[in-house]
């Protein structure tokens, strides 16, 4: 079966800096809710984007982003400034206190995961252990 893509993601480990704790799972920057409001207009069936994580790269975990159709009985809802971020059950653990971002440059448009709970990160940044 193959993966659809709806946007690239990276990951940035926190050494010794700590995001403010927050009742959510994520926290999105103005950046993120701005990119997640602009992809999903386009996709008026979609309650939101669904982020999951899965065995991939060489440091083991990587993210996914694809689009909510429903949120599954034990996923995590984040709702931040009219935006709803659906968690999957198996990303939850990973993503507690995680700022999620989204970052322009002449050579690369994609989310950045802050993440405290990152212990190492692969050179490219696509993949990630805890």
């Amino acid at each position: 079966m193959a993966t659809r893509v709806v946007a690239s993601a990276t990951v940035k480990a926190l050494k010794g800096k700590r995001i403010l704790p927050s009742r959510a799972a994520l926290v999105l920057t103005p950046a993120a809710v701005q990119k997640i409001k602009s992809i999903l207009a386009a996709k008026p069936d979609c309650i939101g984007l669904k982020i999951g994580v899965r065995q991939r790269g060489c440091n083991g975990l990587s993210y996914t982003l694809d689009y909510a159709t429903e949120k599954g009985k034990f996923d995590e809802e984040v709702v931040q400034d009219g935006v709803r971020v659906i968690i999957d059950k198996k990303a939850q653990l990973s993503l507690l206190g995680t700022e999620m971002d989204y970052s322009e440059s002449k050579l690369s448009s994609e989310f950045v995961f802050n993440n405290p709970n990152i212990k190492g990160t692969c050179g490219c940044g696509e993949s990630f252990s805890v």
